[in-house]
């Protein structure tokens, strides 16, 4: 009937116009998505997997490899003693690069031949604790050696004590200030923190040292004797800088040298009177502010007339 083609016509307009409205609405949709998210979806209708922006391990692999960089860069930095290099590098020299590779051969040969004694007195370093094997320690040790004596003399305090003080008062003083006036003072002055640091580096290790029959002048005098020893050995040095600053011609010089040493001196004694001798912790920190003293002189030694 009549009635019956006009409905006909009428659902058909509007099934038309329903598909025209569906196929609007998914252009605008695809218009507005970002196109990555475009191409996740077009690989999920074809594929059925997950996008590839989801991928499990899509960017792991990346932050795996950036986080063994740094622990390897860590482990070297430890390998490298970085607290004895930096007196090496305080000033720009021709000689620093073969200076850098000497440190570093001397601190990673000392490792290598007391990886067991480390176990017990430094845990944290790569040799001791296994993040470097054996191998890569020769290779590093090999690779910055430049035709030095392949010797151990740990084992005698006196000769240990005369190689760091050799190399720490006199090679270093010579070769990086022959151009400077206070030649003298500086390898008399340095002369005592050598010694001092050459005895101090055992007062934490005693227990280790004990163990494997090293007899260093802590095990054979003990902690506290050593201690008080080296601290009464810098004061001497600074009473010494601060008489030789107080007979210098330039008033200059004498207020900064004498006054300058005079707060060291005071620095160390304050801070000595606070260290527990029982703590290998406070001990070793102790150690190393000793060594800040150390790099703090080389401020003062060019101010010496």
């Amino acid at each position: 009937t009549a009635r019956a083609k006009v409905e006909g016509c009428s659902l058909l307009r509007f099934q038309r116009g329903r598909s025209r409205h569906r196929v609007k609405a998914i252009k605008e949709r695809s218009f507005s998505q970002p196109r990555s998210h475009t191409k996740s979806l077009y690989v999920n209708a074809t594929s059925g997997s997950q996008p590839l922006e989801s991928e499990p391990g899509a960017y792991g692999g990346s932050k795996g490899v950036l986080d063994s960089v740094k622990n390897a860069v860590d482990a070297f930095y430890r390998f490298s003693r970085p607290h004895t290099v930096v007196g090496t590098v305080k000033f720009l020299h021709l000689a620093v690069a073969a200076a850098l590779m000497m440190n570093i051969y001397i601190v990673g040969l000392n490792q290598l031949t007391d990886i067991e004694i480390d176990k017990v007195n430094k845990p944290y370093l790569p040799l001791a604790s296994g993040e470097f094997s054996v191998g890569t320690g020769v290779l590093i040790v090999t690779s910055f050696s430049i035709m030095l004596p392949l010797l151990r003399w740990k084992r005698f305090a006196f000769v240990a004590a005369l190689c760091i003080l050799a190399v720490r008062a006199v090679i270093v003083q010579i070769c990086f200030y022959l151009h400077m006036q206070p030649l003298i003072f500086a390898t008399a002055f340095m002369s005592f923190f050598s010694v001092v640091i050459a005895l101090f580096k055992d007062i934490p290790d005693m227990e280790g040292d004990k163990i494997f029959g090293i007899r260093s002048f802590t095990v054979q005098l003990g902690q506290k004797r050593v201690f008080w020893t080296c601290i009464a050995l810098l004061e001497i040095a600074y009473g010494i800088a601060m008489f030789i600053g107080a007979a210098s011609p330039y008033m200059w010089s004498k207020g900064i040298t004498v006054i300058g040493h005079a707060m060291l001196a005071l620095l160390l004694w304050n801070r000595a009177k606070s260290v527990d001798l029982t703590s290998k912790t406070a001990i070793a920190s102790c150690y190393m502010f000793v060594w800040k003293l150390f790099y703090a002189e080389y401020l003062l030694i060019p101010l010496v007339r």
